[in-house]
């Protein structure tokens, strides 16, 4: 199913909530111009970060080139993503746009390494709400959405830190090399910042058993815990014995109660938990279609 699809199944609900993350993300990341990197010539990669460097060399407003120079990807991303998705992303594009040079915010009095992270903070932050609301501002934006797609182990804030770089180094050619360091952190603090938006914080577990015990194991969960229980086929390393494991998610509340089951039932077992960034199913978070 394309994202097209998708997003046309999204119930009316769900269409609200997107959208409702598009403004607000176009807002926090608009406003982290005005008060952090303008101020202090901190060119954020991208084509807002090329915008930057034009108004350094000739004075052009932030938004509004960069809306102009987004216009090429635009119109491949509506042969690549659809429509759909193509109109919400040229919205978000406009709203950005006109934040950066609408919000007449007091630049904020600091540091340029506090601006940096701040500033890379809010961009991130916007970015990611943006993302999640199934569009993107454009630019490399839209380009890292498009190849995350087609490669889905790159995430999309590795993709915007490699090219984002490339911007960086001709921001330090023609601002300065101090202003395109601090614009590398600020890169680097906004595509983790966009990264953790994206994938929602880490709250549920995720618990491996691996135990001869894993019949009652298995039951105890079902019936006690009420959760859900997948048996994957395993085949021991030194022994050869082939034996399933016991995968369940949990919430953080519920990990002493499954360790307490373990215990009773096999002490000699071997577990293992990590973090499940989103669960979402029976149980969990309401499963969409959005994503």
């Amino acid at each position: 199913m394309n994202l097209m699809t998708k997003l046309q199944k999204l119930s009316k609900h769900e269409q609200i909530m997107a959208w409702g993350q598009i403004v607000l993300g176009c807002l926090i990341g608009g406003a982290a111009y005005p008060l952090f990197l303008d101020p202090g010539k901190i060119a954020p990669g991208g084509l807002t970060g090329v915008a930057m460097i034009l108004k350094h060399l000739f004075g052009f407003d932030i938004g509004i080139t960069s809306l102009c120079l987004n216009v090429p990807l635009f119109l491949l991303g509506y042969k690549v993503m659809g429509g759909v998705f193509v109109f919400r992303s040229l919205a978000a594009t406009v709203l950005f746009s006109l934040s950066i040079d609408l919000l007449k915010l007091p630049a904020m009095d600091v540091e340029p390494l506090l601006g940096a992270i701040y500033g890379g903070v809010l961009l991130g932050i916007g970015l990611g709400l943006i993302l999640r609301g199934g569009a993107t501002t454009g630019g490399t934006d839209m380009a890292a959405r498009m190849v995350h797609r087609r490669l889905p182990f790159m995430s999309v804030g590795m993709f915007l830190f490699l090219i984002d770089c490339v911007v960086v180094l001709a921001a330090g050619f023609f601002i300065g090399s101090s202003e395109a360091m601090y614009a590398l952190i600020c890169i680097f603090v906004s595509d983790k910042v966009v990264d953790a938006v994206m994938l929602g914080p880490s709250k549920n577990k995720a618990c491996f058993i691996m135990t001869e015990k894993w019949e009652r194991v298995n039951a105890r969960v079902l019936e006690e815990m009420e959760r859900g229980v997948t048996l994957m086929e395993a085949r021991g390393g030194y022994t050869g014995v082939e034996r399933p494991v016991v995968m369940c998610v949990l919430s953080p509340q519920e990990v002493a109660k499954i360790k307490a089951i373990i215990r009773e039932e096999d002490d000699k077992a071997f577990m293992f938990i990590t973090e499940a960034h989103e669960a979402l199913g029976e149980g969990f978070s309401h499963l969409n279609t959005e994503d």
